[in-house]
């Protein structure tokens, strides 16, 4: 199958060309001239972009990774790709044990026989090892310290599909569990941390390679004490995520930590909960602590009206920051293809558009809704 558009992202810029697509394989044979070919599927002036990658989402559609249910999972993969994700990493939330390990084997036995729609890449493993000051809406009877034996048995129950696991690190004695994972191949990533500057620093040394949801839950910046956000800043070749809904953090603020993280370490997540793609109003249950859906989209704790998370989609959130924040293009596009893809070392396989990877495809309107979307070749959108 060729597909054709004139406006193509690659090469950090959009070029009029040709995309040849093995059915069989499900990867891009070779990139040709415009109109080299008469295409299967010509998209005119529409924007071709590789598939966007959310590698921090609970949950949409009334289902939450934690809820352990496989068709509520496999509804998530198949809708998903409305927004154009082609590959995203079902999150869990702080809980209990059992909680935990009933979710990571769900995921594991969805992946081990089969769904449709966006791919799941693996889990992103989100507590229980977080700070108590700074959990935000996770339960705090659940937090506890880093414990290397029991994420041992979590891995065995996930079937190795664990990918990042948000930790405060300041609490991992000896930073353990954080280099326990590093020589796994698993990315520590520092959130829900009251770790200082130089705490955050240490971390990193010993193996952390993410920031989680940037400013939020963790010490903000100070000019005389930097905090994580601080270190954010300063360590430019730290990946660090941050949700671009325009509420959790403002334009000024996403434009401040693009500035500073470059095109190649920002990473666009949309850290989105149960209630994504349902009514206003809605409410319901996130880590045993009721929110409601707002009008504006936001979903706030009943108690206390803080932020919980989000129903942001990455379409949407692309546009955010291209049309509202500011943000150049190669910056944006990048925070949600290949540098998430770069973040879990699929950068081989997935995040741009080139002969030999994957052909996660998404096509966009001018107005950033989503006119198709492919996954390893297939028009699932």
């Amino acid at each position: 199958m060729i597909l054709q558009s004139k406006r193509v992202w690659m090469l950090n810029t959009w070029l009029e060309a040709q995309i040849e697509v093995s059915g069989e394989s499900g990867k891009i044979v070779r990139i040709l001239p415009y109109s080299a070919e008469k295409p299967d599927l010509d998209f005119g002036e529409q924007r071709m972009i590789p598939g966007l990658i959310d590698v921090h989402t609970h949950g949409a559609y009334g289902f939450d990774t934690n809820d352990a249910e496989e068709e509520g999972l496999r509804n998530w993969t198949k809708n998903i790709v409305s927004e154009g994700v082609t590959g995203f990493l079902p999150t869990t939330i702080t809980q209990s044990e059992e909680v935990l390990t009933k979710a990571l084997q769900n995921v594991a036995k969805v992946v081990r026989q089969g769904y449709e729609g966006a791919r799941i890449l693996g889990i992103h493993f989100e507590g229980p090892y977080l700070d108590q000051t700074y959990r935000g809406a996770q339960p705090e009877r659940f937090c506890v310290a880093p414990d290397l034996e029991q994420f041992k048995r979590y891995l065995e129950a996930s079937e190795g599909l664990i990918r990042i696991v948000t930790m405060a690190c300041e609490h991992d004695e000896d930073f353990r569990l954080t280099r326990y994972l590093r020589g796994k191949g698993i990315v520590p990533s520092l959130g829900h941390s009251s770790a200082t500057y130089d705490q955050a620093a240490m971390a990193f040394a010993n193996g952390a390679g993410s920031i989680t949801h940037t400013y939020n839950g963790m010490t903000g910046f100070h000019h005389r004490e930097p905090g994580i956000v601080g270190a954010a800043f300063r360590f430019r070749n730290v990946f660090s995520e941050i949700i671009c809904d325009g509420r959790h953090s403002t334009m000024a603020a996403l434009n401040d930590f693009f500035a500073a993280k470059g095109p190649d370490y920002g990473v666009m997540i949309t850290d989105a909960l149960r209630v994504k793609g349902l009514p206003v109003g809605t409410r319901t249950l996130f880590g045993g602590n009721m929110i409601e859906l707002q009008e504006d989209g936001s979903a706030r704790l009943l108690e206390g009206g803080n932020l919980a998370g989000s129903t942001l989609r990455m379409n949407q959130g692309l546009r955010i920051l291209v049309e509202k924040a500011g943000i150049p293009w190669q910056t944006a596009i990048n925070a949600a293809t290949i540098n998430p893809a770069r973040l879990c070392g699929w950068e081989g396989q997935k995040g741009s558009i080139q002969a030999g990877k994957d052909a996660d495809l998404v096509v966009l309107n001018d107005d950033y809704s989503v006119k198709a979307t492919f996954v390893l070749g297939k028009q699932v959108y």
